[in-house]
């Protein structure tokens, strides 16, 4: 698939990580299970480290259609009391990403900790549940230890799991680096509003697209 070139569509699907981590947080926490397809886009953009586009973070635009369906769903005011969850990770993680933009040596330790763990991924062909572990306690040592924390709601079981406690504080690390991008891409909060049809409708133009791929 060509790249996509708009602003407001790179803003969108950096926008769409957050949400597809969001979706599968809430997932995960509630049921235990997760649609591979795209949890692995998501663990992986976590070792993407330079990239020319907002689509390259996940593999293309396919690896965060999941994002983009949730996306839209939350821009067209569609949320079905079940999904409040979701909407409340997204802003929560949204929120987390601004104390980690303002904060360069937690910066410098993530980024470190995730080349390192990049590294032993791909020489040593752990399975996505090690890379997880490993991603885990990287999200424990920083991100948890800020005095803002995402409360997970869900299954006391399925939370108390420690493979999905590794998977959910490997999404959540993930949901801030597509937060980060958006950022970075000119994304802001109070523009959300502002932006919420055009995002929208490219958001829905984008899944539409996929379908027919």
């Amino acid at each position: 698939m060509s790249k996509v070139q708009s602003k407001i569509a790179q803003q969108a699907i950096a926008l769409a990580g957050v949400a597809q981590a969001a979706r599968l947080v809430d997932q995960i926490s509630k049921t235990g299970s997760y649609p591979a397809e795209f949890l692995k886009p998501s663990v992986q953009s976590l070792f993407v480290f330079d990239l020319d586009s907002a689509e390259e973070l996940f593999g293309g635009v396919g690896g965060v259609k999941l994002g983009l369906q949730n996306l839209a769903s939350i821009l067209a005011s569609r949320q079905a009391p079940e999904t409040r969850d979701v909407v409340r990770y997204v802003f929560s993680i949204l929120h987390l990403e601004r104390h980690f933009a303002t904060n360069s040596e937690l910066q410098s330790i993530i980024h470190s900790r995730l080349e390192h763990a990049s590294y032993n991924a791909e020489h040593f062909a752990a399975n996505e549940q090690d890379v997880c572990h490993n991603i885990s306690a990287i999200y424990q040592d920083t991100l948890s230890t800020l005095r803002f924390r995402i409360k997970v709601n869900g299954s006391e079981a399925q939370l108390t799991n420690p493979q999905n406690a590794d998977i959910i504080r490997t999404l959540l690390l993930a949901g801030v680096r597509s937060a980060y991008l958006w950022r970075q891409l000119g994304g802001r909060r109070w523009k959300l509003l502002l932006q919420r049809k055009q995002l929208l409708e490219v958001s829905q133009s984008l899944s539409r697209t996929l379908e027919l791929v």
